[in-house]
């Protein structure tokens, strides 16, 4: 009975073991991609069990290990069953895994003519394409995303968003899923859904902010957009007066072939009409933009290049009803610049020689500019290659457009695409303009021009406009002649250009050519000229410019030690100030780091280092850092240490050596300076022993030696 029992038990294991390996063949031929990642786990698994299984038996034959005789014949039998199914798993497991490759292959081909459909416009055939694709391989998740995309374009949402769950099944990561199924959902108006999958977006990549913020921001302005409508249809069907008066107004300038007279007066009605949002929302679901394109008489009349008096009366209409329409409403700002018209006429309407249509559209930019929203639908629509050129033109104008314009210019400087954009252009069209301003800015709007430098001056945070204006020589000698004028000109408005030529100066110096190099006396020379200036602004800048000029030229050390840089650098160090005084001091290090008389000139002017002493107790590193430096250059000249054998300069020396500061220059340079103190005058290793200094003042000497 008892074999029989063990037979029974055998068997029922065999077929469970049977049923077990059917359903792993079933699971690797699933159409799911969970299922079958899970069967191919399995069979791998199994097929890794086996081979243990085989490698005990082995060592069972090897080790004459006894093994049980009396083992049932069924046994024997699910033995060598179950072996056959793991032999033909693992052979099917090789010819899924050709197979795949084979189908990867196929996909692949059918994913590129489906990508290269998609870029010709032809939808329905990308669609099929992918569909083809994913017939060979159903678990690619390209194909799925790429299929998204194409329903998108053919508007069915709802498909798109399928594909995009498939694919995170097939990547739970996957970026361009969230990213097209976001879209979908923005379309079909699920802004909540919609900003669920833009908010897994950052949570998957937090270096995707920009993108983050962009397509929140699209949420954003659609459902405001929808809300506006909806809220101005229900002033319609109430019979609200001005709601219909919008319309009404729109249907009488939808009138063909009228006089241009009357269309303009029905401009300016229906610019007088638009009191809030409620209007603007009408104007825009009334097709009111669409008045450029379908009437033939206002467009002809806008799009004139010379204009009559008629045509220049419609235009600046036209640019003031504009202005009614998009202040304050971001979604007429972006449909305004979807027509082609508006976009070719811009720029000629900035150009233009009419000054109330300049006026007029400077100020319809405007409203762009303020925003960032605004900043981008510009940058995006518009060649903005000339516009720095056709805006900084107007700096020679004498009334408000002079200040609209630098503005425009600075808000559009915090776009990095307008930077980059503005590199095109720069040296053939742009520097030779500036440079002709620069020239004659007794003859411009001054106020405009010190903006025009600054902005300038912030533009050169982009690295190739600041080697590009850092090498041109007309833009050097041009700055040196406003600073010339200068001492012949000191009205307040002047004073603005300069103190803003000298912030340009500044950046520009951050580079280092031949062009400076060449010019580095001269520029040196009107700065130390400028230091006489009653404009404490002023000569902070011009210290400032010293600070970077010097190093470019050791002729120019020479001459400004020459015309006393040092005595005047203590003089204004002395006074204070955080800005003057990283400047004047970093000018002292240059100085002193390579001429003997300066270090000289720096021991007589600052009597006892009283200064420098001051200096390094400041909670600033650099300035901290210099003034170990100047310190410890001056200790050569004959006298100097002795000087300091009554005051804390060892402590303070020391207290900066084995600091923590964040700068290691700050560390090296106070070491250093201790051990040419400690040598310069013995008696000061007194002091230093008793502070328990020496294990510094040791490991100080390795700077020392190296200098």
């Amino acid at each position: 009975m008892l074999a029989d029992r063990e037979q029974e038990e055998a068997f029922q294991r065999f077929l469970r073991r049977v049923d077990d390996i059917a359903e792993l063949v079933q699971g690797l031929n699933s159409t799911d991609p969970d299922v079958k990642e899970k069967a191919t786990a399995e069979a791998e698994k199994r097929l890794h069990d086996q081979e243990n299984s085989k490698e005990e038996e082995s060592k069972t034959v090897v080790d004459r290990t006894v093994i049980n005789t009396q083992a049932s014949d069924v046994a024997n039998a699910e033995a060598v069953n179950a072996d056959g199914f793991l032999a033909i798993l693992e052979k099917d497991a090789k010819e899924r895994a050709k197979r795949r490759k084979r189908n990867e292959h196929l996909a692949n081909a059918l994913k590129e003519k489906g990508n290269d459909a998609f870029r010709k416009g032809d939808y329905v055939i990308a669609i099929q394409r992918y569909t083809e694709g994913l017939e060979k391989l159903k678990d690619k998740q390209e194909l799925y995303t790429n299929r998204a995309q194409a329903y998108l374009k053919m508007q069915e949402y709802e498909k798109a968003i399928d594909d995009c769950e498939w694919a995170l099944k097939c990547n739970e990561k996957c970026i361009k899923a969230y990213f097209l199924m976001g879209k979908a959902h923005l379309a079909l108006k699920h802004f909540s859904e919609s900003r669920q999958c833009y908010e897994m977006i950052l949570q998957i990549d937090p270096q995707k902010e920009s993108l983050f913020k962009d397509c929140m921001n699209e949420v954003n302005l659609e459902e405001k957009r929808m809300k506006d409508e909806e809220r101005a249809m229900k002033e319609v069907e109430s019979g609200k007066l001005s709601a219909l008066s919008i319309k009404e107004l729109l249907q009488k300038l939808d009138r063909p072939d009228q006089n241009i007279l009357y269309y303009t007066g029905g401009i300016r009605l229906l610019t007088g009409a638009i009191k809030d949002c409620t209007e603007q929302t009408l104007f825009r679901t009334n097709n009111g933009f669409s008045i450029l394109k379908d009437n033939e008489v206002v467009r002809w009349g806008f799009c004139a290049e010379r204009k009559n008096a008629a045509e220049v009366d419609l235009s600046v209409s036209l640019l003031f009803l504009w202005q009614a329409v998009c202040t304050g409403n971001e979604e007429n700002q972006r449909l305004l610049l979807t027509y082609p018209d508006v976009n070719a006429q811009l720029p000629k309407l900035l150009s233009s020689e009419v000054p109330e249509i300049q006026k007029q559209t400077l100020a319809l930019i405007s409203l762009y500019s303020q925003n960032e929203n605004g900043r981008r639908l510009l940058v995006r629509h518009q060649d903005l290659t000339k516009w720095l050129q056709i805006l900084m033109t107007l700096v020679n104008s004498t009334d408000a457009r002079a200040s609209s314009a630098m503005n425009i210019l600075s808000n559009l400087t915090e776009e990095e695409r307008f930077k980059t954009q503005c590199r095109v252009m720069l040296s053939t069209s742009v520097l030779p303009l500036f440079t002709q301003l620069l020239t004659s800015a007794k003859l411009v709007n001054q106020a405009a021009l010190a903006r025009c430098f600054g902005i300038m001056g912030n533009l050169c945070a982009d690295v190739v406009i600041r080697m590009q204006m850092a090498e041109c020589k007309e833009c050097w000698q041009a700055c040196l002649k406003l600073v010339d004028e200068c001492f012949d000109v000191s009205t307040p408005k002047y004073q603005e250009c300069l103190f803003a030529v000298l912030g340009l100066m500044m950046n520009l110096l951050l580079e280092s050519n031949g062009i400076i190099q060449y010019f580095a006396v001269d520029i040196s020379g009107r700065c130390m000229s400028l230091l006489r200036e009653k404009d404490g602004r002023i000569v902070t800048r011009a210290i400032g410019v010293l600070s970077r000029i010097l190093p470019a030229s050791l002729s120019a050390v020479e001459e400004a030690v020459k015309g006393g840089v040092v005595k005047k650098m203590v003089k204004f160090l002395k006074a204070g100030g955080q800005i003057a005084s990283n400047y004047g001091i970093k000018a002292l290090s240059i100085c002193t780091r390579s001429n003997r008389q300066a270090q000289e000139d720096l021991v007589k002017s600052d009597k006892k280092f009283s200064v420098l002493l001051k200096l390094l107790e400041s909670e600033n590193e650099i300035i901290v850092g210099n003034a170990a430096f100047c310190l410890g250059q001056c200790l050569v000249v004959p006298g100097a240490a002795t000087s300091l054998l009554n005051s804390n300069v060892v402590m303070i020396l020391l207290k900066h050596a084995g600091g923590d500061a964040t700068r290691t220059s700050v560390q090296e340079n106070a070491a250093i300076a201790l051990g040419k103190l400690c040598v310069a005058e013995p008696r000061h290793i007194v002091q230093l022993q008793k502070l328990n200094g020496l294990a510094i003042l040791n490991s100080s000497m390795k700077y020392v030696h190296s200098t």
